[in-house]
């Protein structure tokens, strides 16, 4: 399997940044109670991503050779630039999809998913095509995530849940039963 492939299908899988590495928890929490909206977060968490592994391999390249202790403020500009244009294109041209998603969008910004992808691509020293494909898995990763919770959430609203098991609770189970399945894919290319 060639590099590239291998970075992503790790990224999506056994190096799941929310169900394994548990950041990006905000929105996998807060925003999985429809199917509809956590896959348009996480396409929206997609496009941030890439932006952002574009903009750190830039920023590795050409700038912060010089300046290595700029690098977490940086990376929180380019992170919180990047947010601000996903809002306003998402504010243009689906305004449905704006107010649904409401306070969650901005919380992008905060994510730590977004900038520990920039952590990580940079203390791995990948460049920009590994970058890319960090980035893409991530993205991959997150929207599975985000979208099997709401799946199993969605399911749960009309499952006959007992009245004291229902709530955040049952959501915090749920998400261990996930991060356990997850670590099932621990074993991949270790032969």
């Amino acid at each position: 399997m060639s590099n590239l492939a291998w970075i992503f299908l790790s990224t999506v899988l056994v190096n799941n940044f929310t169900l394994a590495m548990f950041l990006g928890l905000c929105p996998f929490f807060g925003v999985t109670s429809k199917v509809g909206n956590a896959w348009r977060l996480g396409a929206a968490n997609m496009f941030v991503l890439l932006i952002t592994a574009v903009s750190v391999w830039f920023l590795n390249a050409f700038v912060l050779a010089h300046t290595p202790f700029l690098r977490t403020i940086a990376f929180i500009v380019v992170i919180a630039s990047s947010v601000q244009i996903v809002e306003m294109i998402i504010k243009k041209f689906l305004p449905v999809l704006f107010r649904e998603l409401g306070i969650f969008l901005p919380l992008i910004t905060t994510n730590c998913a977004i900038l520990g992808l920039g952590l990580f691509q940079t203390s791995r020293g990948y460049g920009l095509a590994e970058g890319l494909a960090f980035a893409l898995g991530a993205g991959f990763g997150l929207t599975l995530a985000l979208t099997l919770m709401a799946s199993i959430r969605e399911r749960i609203e009309v499952a006959d849940v007992p009245a004291m098991a229902r709530g955040m609770g049952l959501v915090l189970v749920v998400a261990s039963c996930l991060s356990m399945a997850f670590m099932g894919f621990a074993g991949m290319g270790t032969s």
